[in-house]
């Protein structure tokens, strides 16, 4: 997606496997060679099999020019993603079923700093699952009435969403077999630092 600034072979590769590497260990920070971040995970997920939505218009330009842009709401697409935080309620996104539920959403968040040890102004987010060794604490730039929402979206598994967090060329993933949480004051810098890389 050369329009992004992405390259469509090697660029997408790589960071599919960068976001493949931050899902098995969620709330790690990794790092794409491609920036912004969003883009280039937006660039490897989506194709012409599945549904979009996002308010950019940058974003949604590229990939109808490339013939990959199947726009839908949110609360129908597969694949959402947002500035900061959205005007959609990601509790309202599709979380799949019992029986299918890999048809739940995947959001990817733009936020404004994301960190393996929380940083003044960032909400501290304590993950626990599989993946996970004990808990770790990651700071994201989102407020935490954002990241309770999204627990709550994330609270009936084997249903819920998947989110991917991008700052710069920061990446985190928190599939829906984890439990997330605000952490508090005592948990800051206490757990696992999260191993960025």
């Amino acid at each position: 997606m050369r329009a992004l600034d992405v390259d469509p072979v090697h660029g997408t590769r790589r960071t599919f496997r960068t976001l493949c590497d931050a899902t098995s260990r969620p709330g790690t920070v990794h790092r794409t060679q491609t920036a912004p971040a969003d883009y280039a995970v937006v660039a490897a997920l989506v194709d012409h099999e599945v549904t979009f939505h996002s308010s950019d218009e940058e974003l949604t330009e590229a990939l109808a020019s490339q013939g990959r842009l199947e726009s839908a709401a949110p609360a129908e697409a597969d694949i959402v993603h947002t500035k900061g935080v959205p005007s959609w309620d990601v509790r309202d996104l599709e979380r799949g079923s019992l029986v299918e539920p890999s048809e739940g959403a995947t959001v990817v968040y733009r936020v404004d700093g994301l960190a393996a040890s929380p940083e003044d102004g960032q909400t501290a987010v304590t993950v626990t699952g599989p993946g996970v060794d004990g808990a770790t604490t990651f700071g994201v730039g989102l407020p935490e009435a954002e990241v309770t929402a999204l627990a709550d979206a994330q609270a009936d598994y084997p249903r819920g969403v998947d989110a991917v967090f991008t700052s710069g060329d920061a990446v985190a993933a928190l599939p829906r077999s984890v439990t997330l949480r605000v952490a508090d004051d005592g948990e800051r810098g206490s757990e696992d630092d999260g191993g960025e890389r």
